[in-house]
């Protein structure tokens, strides 16, 4: 691939993942429990991380959490994100190194470790470690959304595939 189709690649990816954020700020998903999210924009970082590679998976990550934070719930919320975001990047890139794993387990484990990032930094802004209560409520909710994240992101990956080896055989 170009460099600049490569550039124009990400480019699309931020954009889609940046509108599947504001999407997902648009549904009223309200089951009681405060701070669950579906994460649909974890859906392209994930394909990202299968079809382009780390470094440009990492970008279009950091880069979504940085304008929806700013845009959409504010700077405060950015160190949430990050520190959630960052943690999982890593775990599911090493996941999915190891091949062990398939999308949805990978998805699963990204978003059960996303809660465990929210809740140390949690934890240590509120000096209170009784926050850690929370996390299974967020674990479970995350296994939820993650086989969800994951499946889309398994049909995305799996027809992106056959589009590339077509280009690719002419």
């Amino acid at each position: 691939m170009s460099k600049s189709k490569k550039v124009a690649t990400i480019a699309l990816c931020i954009a889609l993942a940046f509108t599947l954020s504001f999407l997902e700020s648009l549904i009223p998903f309200n089951i009681g429990i405060p701070g669950v999210k579906i994460g649909l924009a974890n859906s392209v970082v994930l394909a990202a991380m299968y079809l382009l590679g780390k470094k440009e998976a990492f970008c279009i990550s950091m880069v979504r959490i940085l304008l929806a934070g700013l845009i959409f719930s504010g700077a405060f919320s950015l160190v949430y994100s990050f520190a959630g975001g960052i943690m999982s990047f890593f775990v599911m890139l090493a996941a999915l190194k190891s091949e062990k794993l398939s999308v949805v387990g990978v998805s699963i484990l990204g978003a059960a470790v996303h809660n465990i990032g929210q809740i140390v930094v949690a934890a240590v802004v509120m000096n209170s470690a009784q926050i850690v209560y929370y996390l299974p409520v967020l674990l479970v909710s995350g296994a939820v959304t993650g086989v969800l994240v994951g499946t889309v992101s398994g049909i995305v990956i799996a027809r992106l595939n056959n589009v590339i080896n077509k280009d690719m055989r002419g």
